[in-house]
């Protein structure tokens, strides 16, 4: 597991009908991204150290710019 921070934790519950928990890391132990994480749950705001089990997972909310993205021929060519 890899997180950066501002990325999502996500905990799923393993009992069906049960809704799953998920908070935003702020905190990073390792330089690598690895556990454990300073996370900022989402329904309470507190903050807590977490190792995450098989049951977590990360959504890298973080968007990398691609510079080929832009499309020809826009406002800015004149």
């Amino acid at each position: 597991m890899h997180a950066e921070l501002g990325d999502e934790l996500i905990i799923e519950s393993p009992a069906t009908g049960v809704a799953r928990r998920d908070g935003e890391i702020v905190g990073l132990h390792h330089g690598d991204g690895t556990p454990p994480y300073d996370v900022r749950w989402s329904d309470t705001g507190r903050v807590s150290l977490v190792f995450p089990g098989p049951d977590a997972h990360v959504r890298h909310l973080h968007h990398h710019e691609d510079p080929g993205a832009a499309e020809p021929g826009g406002a800015d060519q004149g």
